[in-house]
């Protein structure tokens, strides 16, 4: 692909910065070849000229599109180079604030400098069982990996973790062995996993620092192996150690610490047992005070100390130990504190009696004089003598501190060994998993010989690294069969020849160390002298003869050379190990001896056992080796030890964990590119990249490239072969073959590739949306626009309808109006006119002609007035105007001369020139022109003035006329005033007078209207006031009505609430304690189950498991199988076995103690059940004696009372017949109106059953005189006896013929023995056999009374019914009339129809009750069918029995009573067993009844009946034995089966369905009255008599609890695969979902492919659950409470999955979330399961799902989210929006601003940080109550269940 293609305007690219390493920037114009100047515009908006190297002419790095950005996996970039790298890890560190990112084969891992709630316990089950590449990046997913590899590949593994100080290698070491502490689990009661864990604190204080970069910085390496057995649970682990800085007891650079144990002793000093230590604060010794910061914020050092003690403890460092340790330490920093002074320039001394030495030689039990003498001494070794030599005092202090270093060094190791002894195994081990916690490349202002060996043991590291990931990438494209063409990668053999080889820098440091006289600068010139010249990656300082520098992987370093040889030799005073090894501590001299020679400090020796070891390892057991240890020197001892490590890593496995440390100030998420990119390229993070980018970096598999580019695709390209397909068009879209290979499953493309494929298909979506958008909006528009049209048009039609109808109206009632105001006007003012014109008429004839003669004198006088002015006017005008005429005129011409004279003058100028010519013709026409137009104007007014003269004229000539005509009226009248003048003057006196008048009475009236007004005025004030304060009071009142119901509003509100929330309150506590209490019963049996696993494993002398490799998912427990607890007894029986195994096999002595104690409870509990059950039967005895007593004292008495119980019987028999003959006669009077008249089936019905009924009692009534005859008969013959002999015996044998059964056997005998021809009384009661069949025939006679009660009482109950019958009929009657009488009054068609409705429903329910009489009268012929039988079979008996009388009988034989049949009872829903039966019973009802057989065949619960029935008859019999051993049995045989097969959902529900219809029956059948409301009578009657079982039912109802926690569990394990699959990754949509390019990590090959589940997967899973619950009989409450389960289930763990997975947070993913909800919402209405709290469970999911889809940009958009995620807490909501990923470029990423805001709003939520959903939760179970209405006596055991020793009672 040409350049010019990919660099075109508006493309972006990377360009270097100084400050932010790389800045991005888009092209302004097209790039073409040959171009030395790219057109650049940067992000804020500046211009830039970006110059091409015109050597190389390289083009700046492109940017990959902003839908790659923030991906999981680097390798997934389009554009793989540093920039990209670089980009995206600050893109997901800081706006996403995701530390974890995988790069190929490695995770990195940005220090965030804050806690983050990603490590909890939820998190690590999340994790666990995943495919690496399914989840997001996470230290857990590399350590998931590594162990699913081991358990399947069956080879060791490695993590590497690597990093600089301060980038949280620890902390990513000790979560990955949490990590397999928790998902793995010990394999004994040991608490292997817990001391694992317990580890690190202590290897923390003693191997831990604060330094300028970390507070808590590893100063050693460490690789801990950690040993799994063949079930791969955590056996034992082993710590190896690498170069400890020992430097760093003695001295501490500034801001820096100790290692934390020294500060943690001092911040314990005050305690009692450190009084003797004499230890103070941290500031007062030399050794923990050169920092000048002994304090870090936020840790409590005495915290930590408890803590570190607590460990130890853990790891069996007994006390003593621990106190010997803390002596040593001690006794180091007194050591420090010892003063050396100067005796003179070659010696030194230490003054006597110092305090801190004394100290030192107290604690260390050594003598103060050898030590202080060794301490400025030393001694000197010639060939032949031997000299002590003084030492000057910087020699002293050297001394001084390196015995401290040595002593550090060696309780280092001591504590690592014995570590490792705590942590070691009898058991074998199978497999380890090594994690290696070591330091990264480091490079300083000053490097010395710890930098040299850490950058050596590194330049080992990435050698490792670099082949393996080459060895991947290899193995990828061979496994494609893709061509492999060798890479071109770093490879730093060479460094690492220069530092190990023959004659490389360590031989020659050994070298020089073996040397006399050998010092630093020495060694200097012979590395000049060796490597300067031979090798490239040695180099010498230009300004120094004292250093060497390195070319290493990551960069240069400069090496100091001084102290090279003092580290290398790490030399000691003989003398002072010597003192030492003198001491009287023994934990002292046991450090300085041999190792094979320490104790443990739990005192027990290794064991036999051990681990399986890498032939690797170094051989410890030869004794030559260990003494010359100390000979090495600490470079060889290192490279040893790192040969060692490279080979163990080498045999294993590597996983890579590269930490990055954000920046060098401990800020949170805070990013320095600089630093960044520095540690990227030092730890191989770009070397990888570099690798991928160099073949094809990005890879995609057929079916997701056609998926993603189905768009770029035409229909007649697209294929049934999907490979096929993808070839076709990759070859029309990409030109050149080499930019892409195709393999066997996936598609390899170069780096850059699918950015430009990515931009195809952007362009080509843009298109197909403008021209949708087009479309669709023209669409709309005019879908609008006619919409507007037909709505205006519709509006003007009716507007103007209207309009017309109004103008129609307003007309009429216009012109109706007129025509009315017209009549009514005309006659009132002709009314008033000729009223007026009478009076008028006559005022006007005397005022006019008073007026005409005032006007003609007044005309008279004026006329001459105004001739006089007239006159003199004229004159005096003229004088003046003669005057002022002559004034103007001279005035004028004095002017106009003026003028004339200068406009002469101006007129003679400008009449010269040519312009002025001009002007003034141009003023001339248009002075012409204002002429022409006042002329025109002038003519139009003379026109006008025209016009009004001559209509002045014609006016002045009518009025002219008018004049004459009114002289002439005037004259006439003139005479008639004349004539009338004497009637003037007395008008005119009336008319005064009346003047006069009219004036007071206007006076008056203005006077009365003033004070109207006045008072007016004041009752308008009046009342404006009190309507004011009317007003106000309103107000007022409305206000406090307002108030008082706002009040009580919110009393009432807040009554509800604090009651709502006291019952949410109360319900909360009471789900608590439910659920705890259930957790409790989960944990006691998960306990028992132990306990059991653990008696099996002793009874089996702890065999050994074949091999295998088989891996449990973490969220089980270590135990392989369910077990449960079997009855007391046989747990004592078997723990007695138990003490005597114990003492046989070789076992963990903590455990041997555990499970006495356990037999011992046991055997304690057994002794006081035993002595309850003692106590209960003394208790039955003494009961039963009383009884007894009671019962002979009442025998006396009875004979009396059985007569007058005869004789009240037979009168109950009377008038019991009465009253039904009255019933009877009653009914056929009575129902002659109703639908049941006489002759009607349901009447015949009734009578036919109470003729029955009669018959029945007319058949007893014959029995019992049979029977009265009979006694008085025996009666008579016992008054001929005088004695009898021994009756009691004979008493207690009838007292125990309790059973019906056996009593009427006993009267059949005695029916047999009256039938004997001759009987002897006498010989008959020798025996007392008379007084037995007396005592036989009261105890029938009882009988016979209760059943003749019985049916008394059936007789009230029918009688009763027909009552109610009866009630109803005339009720039914009544309505009939009402409705007659209502439809009577209806029109003709109502009245049809509503008699068609009421005749409709009268026969529907008229159905109904002819369906149940039906059902009745079966019922009724089915008994009385079978009674026939039982009848007809008597009779044939009663004939048989006839016949066989002798012929030989004769007449004067006695008379014997007729024998009289007696009908059988009924069945009483009991089923007797023989006790030995028993195991028979559970055997098989329960342990081999097969659950699918019985849910299909019979009716639901029938083993649950079948045990209540064989319960209800050992409470009959009042066995308490037999329902004691058969409860137990039961319970015990449940939990067998659920342990044998309780991973099979079918059983388990079985057995919680049968068992909650046990549990149901024992409540149903207790008697209680709160159980016995829904029972029928006879149901009631076979309540248990004899036994209270509450306490069962108690057990029962925890079984049931534990059962259903199994159902839960086994409902889990199957839905667990399916739920990610179908909800998350599976598109149930097709085409809405786009696939994004994947990384390296996409899909691991720990687990193969098990197929994919889909949505409708779950689905038919949730049905098959359902199903096989209903078929079982499960009650409906439980059933809703699984389902609620189900649903959380599937919510939770989808929840869970999207806010762990990156690439599941898109808009689209919310669409197909959404859909998936609602069919599993459809679901539940299918199976009417809406109100069982389901789909409330769902709702953070749902809201989730909201959240994707939503609009996340404004501060709006902001409020409704935080109002509509109520669900999610802060933390889930902020996680999906900082993982929230767009998948196509249309799409927009939140921003930080938003996700600010967000947090900011919901700052107050006061929730759970905890960012997970807990999957393992289960709710509190209930078992409502459920009664059953089948009757116990109908039910029929089949044959197929092998119960015929079973009798129906």
């Amino acid at each position: 692909m040409a350049a010019s293609e990919l660099y075109t305007k508006y493309a972006r690219v990377w360009i270097p910065d100084d400050e932010e390493v790389w800045r991005s920037a888009e092209l302004t114009k097209d790039y073409r070849q040959g171009d030395g100047v790219l057109q650049l515009q940067l992000e804020d908006g500046k211009d830039l000229e970006f110059k091409l190297d015109p050597k190389t002419n390289n083009l700046p790095h492109l940017r990959n599109p902003d839908i790659l950005v923030g991906e999981n996996d680097l390798t997934a970039l389009s554009y793989l180079h540093e920039p990209a790298v670089l980009h995206n890890l600050k893109v997901r560190f800081i706006d996403s604030k995701l530390i974890y990112t995988y790069c190929g084969i490695v995770l990195v891992a940005i220090n965030p400098y804050e806690t983050l709630p990603i490590y909890g316990a939820d998190i690590i089950n999340a994790y666990s069982g995943q495919n690496m590449g399914d989840m997001d990046p996470h230290i857990f997913a590399v350590a998931e990996e590594a162990y699913k590899q081991m358990a399947r590949d069956e080879r060791n593994q490695s993590i590497i973790v690597s990093g600089e100080s301060g980038a949280g290698k620890t902390v990513s070491a000790k979560y990955a062995m949490r990590y397999f502490a928790t998902v793995s689990g010990s394999a004994s009661e040991a608490n292997v996993e817990e001391k694992v864990l317990a580890s690190n604190p202590i290897m923390e204080s003693i191997g831990n620092a604060k330094t300028t970069r970390n507070d808590n910085s590893s100063r050693f390496g460490k690789y801990i192996e950690i040993g799994f057995d063949k079930k791969y649970h955590i056996i034992g682990a082993n710590m190896r150690t690498y170069l400890l800085e020992k430097s760093r007891v003695v001295f501490q650079a500034d801001e820096e610490r100790n290692y934390h144990i020294f500060y943690q002793l001092c911040a314990s000093a005050h305690l009692p047992e450190f009084k003797a230590l004499k230890l103070g604060k941290a500031n007062d010794f030399h050794y923990t005070k050169q920092g000048r910061n002994p304090v870090i914020d936020g840790v409590d050092d005495a915290k930590e100390m408890s803590t570190t003690r607590n460990a130890f403890i853990l790891l069996g460092i007994n006390e003593s130990y621990q106190m010997g340790l803390f002596q040593i330490l001690a006794s180091i920093l007194h050591l420090g504190n010892v003063d050396v002074k100067d005796r003179d320039s070659d010696s030194s001394i230490i003054p006597p009696n110092n305090g801190h030495l004394s100290v030192f030689c107290e604690l260390m039990g050594v003598t103060y004089q050898d030590m202080s003498h060794w301490l400025c001494h030393k001694k000197l070794k010639t060939a032949t003598e031997t000299y002590i030599k003084p030492i000057p005092k910087l020699q002293a202090i050297n001394a001084r501190d390196a015995l401290a270093k040595h002593i550090y060094a060696k309780l280092f190791n001591w504590i690592v060994d014995h570590v490792n002894k705590a942590l070691h195994s009898t058991v074998k081990q199978h497999s380890f998993i090594g994690v290696l916690d070591i330091y990264g490349f480091e490079t300083f202002e000053i490097n010395s010989f710890e930098q040299f060996c850490i950058n050596y043991a590194n330049e080992k590291l990435q050698q490792q690294f670099n082949m393996h990931v080459f060895k991947l990438e290899q193995e990828e494209y061979m496994k494609e069969q893709i061509p492999w063409t060798l890479i071109d990668f770093y490879d730093n053999q060479p460094c690492i020849n220069l530092i190990e080889a023959k004659m490389g820098i360590l031989d020659l440091l050994d070298e020089e160390c073996k040397m006399p006289k050998g010092s630093d600068d020495s060694w200097a010139q012979k590395l000049y002298n060796t490597h300067l010249k031979t090798c490239a990656l040695f180099e010498k300082p230009r300004m120094s003869n004292k250093a060497f520098i390195i070319q290493h992987f990551a960069d240069k370093v400069e090496y100091q050379c001084d102290g090279f040889l003092e580290k290398n030799k790490d030399t000691v005073n003989e003398e002072q190990i010597n003192v030492l090894k003198a001491s009287k501590f023994d934990l002292l001299v046991e450090l300085f001896h041999d190792e094979e020679k320490a104790t443990s400090p739990t005192g027990a020796a290794p064991g036999p056992g051990g681990r399986t070891r890498l032939s690797v390892k170094p051989d410890k057991g030869k004794s030559s080796q260990a003494s010359k240890e100390h000979k090495k020197t600490v470079g060889l001892q290192f490279r040893n030890s790192l040969q060692l490590l490279m080979e163990t890593l080498n045999a294993t496995t590597p996983h890579y964990v590269r930490c990055i440390k954000p920046n060098d100030y401990k800020h949170a998420f805070t990013f320095d590119p600089k630093r960044a990119v520095q540690q990227l390229r030092a730890c191989g993070v770009l070397e990888t990249i570099r690798i991928s980018a160099a073949g094809f970096p990005s890879r995609w598999t057929y079916q997701e490239f056609f998926s993603r580019y189905r768009v770029l695709m035409k229909q007649k390209d697209v294929l049934t072969d999907k490979k096929m397909t993808c070839k076709n068009v990759l070859e029309k879209l990409v030109q050149d073959p080499d930019k892409y290979q195709f393999g066997k499953t996936k598609i390899f493309f170069r780096a850059g590739q699918v950015a430009y494929l990515e931009k195809l298909r952007a362009d080509k979506l843009r298109a197909a949306c403008i021209r949708i958008q087009k479309t669709i909006r023209c669409w709309l528009a005019r879908k609008k626009y006619l919409r507007m049209k037909h709505a205006a048009t519709t509006i003007q039609r009716f507007v103007r309808g209207y309009q017309a109808r109004c103008l129609a109206k307003f007309l009429r009632r216009t012109r109706a109006a007129i025509i009315i105001q017209k009549y009514q006007r005309m006659y009132i003012q002709k009314t008033c006119y000729k009223r007026k014109q009478a009076a008028a008429l006559a005022m006007q004839c005397i005022l006019r002609a008073y007026m005409a003669r005032q006007l003609y004198k007044a005309l008279l006088r004026e006329h001459k007035a105004v001739i006089i002015q007239k006159m003199v006017r004229g004159w005096l005008a003229r004088q003046w105007f003669k005057r002022s005429l002559k004034a103007i005129v001279y005035l004028q011409c004095c002017i106009r001369r003026m003028r004339a004279k200068r406009e002469l003058k101006k007129l003679k100028i400008e009449a010269r020139s040519v312009e002025h010519f001009k002007k003034l013709n141009i003023g001339m026409e248009n002075k012409i022109m204002q002429l022409q137009r006042r002329i025109d104007d002038q003519n139009k007014e003379n026109r006008s003035m025209s016009e009004r003269l001559n209509t002045l004229e014609t006016s002045h000539a009518v009025e002219s006329e008018r004049m004459r005509a009114e002289v002439t009226r005037l004259r006439g009248a003139e005479e008639d005033a004349k004539n009338n003048a004497n009637k003037v003057t007395s008008l005119l006196e009336e008319l005064e007078r009346l003047r006069k008048d009219l004036q007071n009475t206007q006076k008056e009236k203005k006077a009365i209207e003033d004070w109207a007004q006045t008072y007016q005025d004041e009752m308008e004030k009046m009342i404006s006031e009190l309507k004011e304060q009317n007003q106000l009071l309103k107000t007022e009142k409305n206000n406090l009505n307002q108030l008082i119901q706002e009040q009580s509003q919110q009393w009432t509100d807040k009554m509800q609430r604090a009651l709502k929330e006291e019952t949410q309150q109360l319900e909360n506590d009471l789900n608590e304690e439910r659920s705890r209490y259930q957790n409790l019963l989960t944990e006691h049996l998960r306990l028992e189950e132990k306990y059991d696993d653990l008696k099996e494993e002793i009874t089996l002398a702890v065999n050994v498991p074949k091999p295998g490799h088989r891996r449990t998912d973490s969220t089980h427990s270590s135990n392989e199988s369910e077990c449960t607890y079997n009855s007391e007894f046989a747990e004592s029986e078997e723990g007695s076995r138990v003490g005597e195994d114990v003492s046989k096999s070789i076992l963990d002595m903590s455990l041997f103690l555990k499970l006495q104690k356990r037999v011992s409870e046991l055997e304690q509990e057994k002794q006081s059940l035993q002595n309850e059950l003692d106590r209960r039967e003394e208790q039955f005895q003494r009961a039963r004696a009383r009884d007894d007593e009671e019962h002979k004292k009442a025998r006396g008495a009875e004979l009396e009372y059985e007569s007058l119980k005869r004789q009240e019987l037979e009168s109950e028999n009377k008038k019991l017949k009465h009253d039904l003959n009255q019933m009877r006669q009653s009914l056929r009077g009575g129902a002659e109106a109703g639908s049941g008249a006489p002759g009607s089936p349901a009447y015949t019905v009734l009578l036919d059953q109470l003729n029955a009924s009669n018959e029945e009692l007319e058949v007893r009534k014959e029995e019992v005189l049979i029977l009265r005859s009979q006694l008085v008969s025996q009666k008579e013959a016992m008054q001929h006896k005088t004695t009898m002999t021994e009756p009691l015996p004979y008493i207690e044998d009838v007292q125990k013929l309790t059973d019906a059964k056996e009593i009427s056997q006993a009267y059949m005998g005695l029916k047999d023995t009256n039938r004997s021809p001759f009987p002897d009384y006498h010989k008959l009661n020798e025996d007392g056999e008379l007084w037995l069949v007396y005592e036989g025939l009261k105890e029938t006679n009882r009988l016979l009374e209760s059943q003749l009660q019985a049916q008394r009482r059936s007789h009230d109950n029918e009688v009763e019914v027909l009552r109610g019958e009866l009630h109803s009929l005339k009720e039914e009657n009544n309505r009939q009339q009402q409705l007659l009488a209502q439809n009577l009054q209806l029109p003709p068609e109502a009245r049809i129809e509503a008699s068609l409705q009421h005749e409709i429903t009268r026969l529907t329910n008229e159905n109904l009750d002819l369906m149940e009489q039906l059902e009745k009268q079966d019922k009724t012929v089915r008994k009385l069918k079978k009674q026939l039988k039982v009848f007809a079979k008597k009779i044939n008996d009663l004939e048989g029995g006839q016949m066989d009388v002798s012929p030989g009988q004769t007449a004067d034989e006695p008379v014997h009573p007729v024998n009289i049949p007696r009908r059988e009872k009924d069945f009483q829903g009991m089923l007797e067993y023989k006790k030995e039966d028993e195991l028979k019973l559970v055997k098989n009802i329960i342990l081999e009844l097969k659950p699918r057989g019985v849910a299909v065949n019979l009716i639901p619960g029938l083993p649950a009946y079948i045990l209540f029935m064989c319960l209800r008859h050992a409470d009959y019999i009042n066995d308490d034995q037999k329902v004691r051993s058969l409860l137990t049995s039961v319970i015990n045989s449940i939990k067998k089966i659920l342990k044998k097969r309780g991973d099979d959902f079918e059983t388990v529900s079985f057995w919680l369905a049968n068992t909650c219809r046990f549990l149901h029956c024992l409540k149903q059948y207790s008697g209680d009255e709160q159980f016995m409301k829904h029972n029928s009578p006879k149901q009631n009657e076979h309540c248990l008599s004899n036994f209270d079982l509450a306490e069962y039912r108690q057990v029962l109802s925890d079984l049931a609890i534990q059962i259903y926690q199994q159902l839960i569990k086994c409902m889990e394990n199957i839905l667990q695969p399916m739920i990610v699959s179908g909800m998350l990754e599976h598109e149930t949509i097709q085409g809405v979902s786009g696939v994004k390019p994947t990384g390296l990590r996409k899909r691991t090959s720990s687990i193969a492919d098990e197929g994919t589940y889909t949505l409708d997967s779950i689905i038919r899973q949730l049905n098959t659950f359902h199903s096989i619950m209903c078929h079982h009989g499960t009650d409906p409450e439980l059933i809703k409470q699984v389902v609620k389960q189900q649903f959380y289930i599937i919510g939770a763990v989808t929840l869970n999955n999207l806010l762990l997975r990156k690439d599941m947070c898109s808009w689209s993913k919310g669409m197909q979330i959404r859909y998936n909800v609602s069919q599993l919402e459809e679901w539940l209405r299918d199976k009417n399961l809406m109100t069982c709290g389901a789909k409330e469970t769902l709702e953070p999911l749902i809201q989730a799902a909201q959240l994707l889809q939503v609009k996340k940009k404004t501060d709006e958009d902001a409020e409704a989210i935080c109002s509509m995620c109520n669900a999610l807490s802060t933390a889930q909501i902020v996680k999906v929006l900082n993982l929230y990923t767009p998948v196509n470029a249309f799409e927009e990423r939140v921003s930080v601003l938003f996700i600010r805001t967000i947090q900011t709003r919901l700052r107050d939520r006061k929730e759970s940080p905890q960012l997970l959903m807990d999957t393992k939760l289960i709710y509190p179970v209930t078992f409502p109550f459920n009664p059953s209405s089948l009757a116990l006596e109908t039910i029929q055991i089949p044959s197929s269940l092998n119960l015929a020793f079973l009798t129906r009672v």
